[in-house]
């Protein structure tokens, strides 16, 4: 689910003018609680409404948001299908014109990723666009840019019952003192609705799911693993990055230093950066940095059929776990 719109930074002035143009009491207003982070959703768009519901808990009315998201179906910028734009301030993100929504939670887990980098406090969380399985209380992060094999992976792994689901999209860490504790994003996941076509045994699960234009859809992972196998944290016991590359073999160990590399040139494997500026690199850098210090990390290199590099995951696995 790769990002092709660009974000356009705006000074709160104009925001607030285009709040003004744009909010009407018939937008639909829903709150959702992502890692203790309350962003609110605006939007005109019934589905958006729904999917929202269905992929995120709800958070308390009362409580105040810590970011905003406006998504209107209408536009009011000329020659342009779809306009994003973020005023970091106040966390407030304005999209006209988007017909997708999975660029709407992708938005809403960046604006999340924006407050934590923001946010001061003894214990900083970050966010990581990737997918983490647990096993026993340890597991694997699986980073990687858009089309390596993130998802086609992440449910391969979890046909085997000793892996347990923490999120198959984007996670939060918290870096303790002696390891790194791992936090789910999501109350339901947004996935594509062929995943039978290289996992033949969820063919059946994911009969009759209600798709958006895209042919993906929120999916009940309770329904579609078991509740016994949904976790909400877990501990990081070894990273695996992936890449598409015919010149590199199919795995190879990494350094701290090699990985951080490979991260900067596939641009952190996350299209949904709402700024990229120098303070935010170093920013990012330096957690990255300290990350791949804590677990080993391995780059897979995905041009093999999906049910070979499986098999070299699972060994890793259970090395490692």
């Amino acid at each position: 689910m790769s990002a092709s719109y660009a974000v356009e930074k705006i000074s709160p002035r104009t925001k607030e003018l285009l709040m003004q143009k744009l909010y009407s009491p018939a937008l639909f207003e829903r709150k959702a609680s992502i890692h203790g982070t309350c962003v609110k959703l605006f939007t005109d768009s019934h589905e958006f409404k729904d999917m929202w519901e269905d992929n995120f808990e709800q958070m308390p009315d009362w409580i105040r948001p810590h970011a905003r998201l406006f998504s209107v179906s209408r536009s009011v910028s000329r020659g342009k299908r779809m306009r994003v734009r973020y005023e970091p301030q106040s966390k407030t993100v304005i999209v006209e014109g988007c017909d997708y929504y999975g660029w709407i939670k992708s938005i809403a887990l960046a604006l999340v990723a924006e407050f934590l980098e923001d946010f001061t406090s003894e214990h900083r969380r970050y966010s990581v666009h990737g997918s983490f399985i647990d096993a026993n209380g340890r597991g694997m992060a699986i980073i990687g840019p858009s089309g390596s094999g993130k998802t086609t992976l992440t449910y391969g792994l979890l046909l085997d019952k000793r892996c347990n689901f923490i999120t198959d999209d984007w996670f939060f860490v918290r870096q303790a003192d002696s390891s790194v504790l791992v936090y789910s994003s999501e109350k339901n996941s947004y996935i594509r609705g062929n995943l039978g076509a290289d996992w033949p045994e969820y063919r059946e699960r994911l009969k009759g799911l209600r798709k958006d234009s895209r042919e993906r859809a929120v999916v009940d992972v309770r329904q579609l693993l078991g509740s016994g196998r949904i976790r909400s944290d877990s501990t990081l016991a070894i990273t695996i990055l992936l890449t598409r590359d015919k010149k590199l073999p199919p795995l190879q160990r990494l350094t701290t230093k090699e990985a951080l590399a490979f991260m900067v040139k596939n641009d952190f494997c996350n299209p949904h950066q709402l700024m990229r500026t120098k303070a935010k690199l170093a920013k990012r850098k330096a957690f990255f940095s300290q990350f791949f210090s804590e677990a080993p990390v391995y780059l897979l290199n995905t041009i093999e059929k999906p049910q070979q590099s499986l098999k070299r995951l699972k060994k890793l696995l259970s090395q490692e776990v």
